[in-house]
């Protein structure tokens, strides 16, 4: 039988291979959702360098957030992100949802990047 990891790792590769074709030079914006945490980047995979980040963990978060591993909590990532591409110069990226569904908190981190400024 198959794991439930390699199905996500086969999704996982799938999405990135998908992006790849699709993105035309454009950021990647990969998020991460751990158990308690979110956290989201902008990647320049070219230069393989990181130009934007967040997550539940930042110092800014953390006093206004309640929990870390809500709805709530992730569209305040995706604020936070979008706000920082922006600051850098980013303003289109390709949506990397790594091998997680796009429902829930995933679905609500984008949105609000989106409503903050990025568009994908």
């Amino acid at each position: 039988m198959i794991e439930s990891k390699q199905l996500f790792e086969r999704r996982r590769r799938r999405v990135r291979h998908k992006l790849a074709q699709v993105s035309t030079g454009r950021l990647r914006l990969s998020i991460f959702r751990s158990k308690n945490h979110m956290y989201a980047q902008i990647i320049d995979d070219n230069a393989r360098q990181t130009l934007a980040m967040a997550s539940t963990l930042d110092k800014e978060l953390k006093e206004k957030l309640k929990a870390t591993s809500n709805k709530a909590a992730a569209e305040e990532v995706g604020k936070l992100v979008a706000e920082r591409a922006i600051k850098a110069g980013v303003k289109q990226v390709v949506f990397d949802r790594g091998g997680y569904i796009y429902h829930g908190r995933v679905k609500a981190l984008a949105d609000a990047a989106r409503t903050a400024g990025l568009s994908f």
